[in-house]
């Protein structure tokens, strides 16, 4: 049986059950989902221009969404640099930042273009080259996409996006 490539793991989401090792390190039992490039764009697209969102929060979001109790951080990272990488995205990548603001150096064009992105949209940043962060963290994540009716509405449901759940 071969391995699933990282490609495959975005295809769709998929809920699982923490294992027991790795409680510990969620913080939790429970139930994780590994995202779907398709998730992360809907969440994504929902931030409104001259707002940012943390990937702590995004996959925060994503985790209520799915009725979990944590997201893989690493295929919610690769999901990101999926779409990043994606010449044809529409979806404003740009605006997810570390936690504390930092800017996302992996992101095509670095921390440089995305505070650049950022700055043309209206979002307060500070620092210089390689350093750059949001400034007034809490007022540019003003956006509450996980309650929001119209999110809710426009996120595609849970079969259409092929989730499956899976047990170790």
């Amino acid at each position: 049986m071969s391995r699933r490539s990282v490609d495959d793991e975005l295809r769709s989401d998929v809920i699982l059950d923490i294992p027991k090792e790795q409680e510990r390190r969620f913080g939790c039992a429970g139930k994780m989902l590994k995202p779907s490039r398709a998730s992360v764009e809907a969440l994504v697209k929902k931030i409104p221009q001259g707002r940012v969102m943390t990937t702590p929060s995004l996959r925060k979001a994503l985790a209520e969404r799915h009725n979990a109790q944590v997201t893989c951080p690493f295929l919610t990272k690769r999901a990101l640099m999926t779409i990043a990488e994606d010449r044809k995205t529409t979806v404003p990548f740009w605006r997810v930042v570390m936690a504390k603001g930092e800017m996302i150096a992996a992101y095509p064009g670095g921390g440089t273009k995305q505070a650049r992105r950022l700055k043309h949209e209206g979002v307060m940043i500070a620092g210089r080259v390689g350093t750059y962060k949001v400034m007034n963290l809490r007022d540019a994540q003003r956006c509450d996409v996980t309650t929001s009716s119209e999110f809710r509405a426009k996120l595609p449901s849970l079969t259409r996006l092929g989730t499956r759940v899976a047990h170790y």
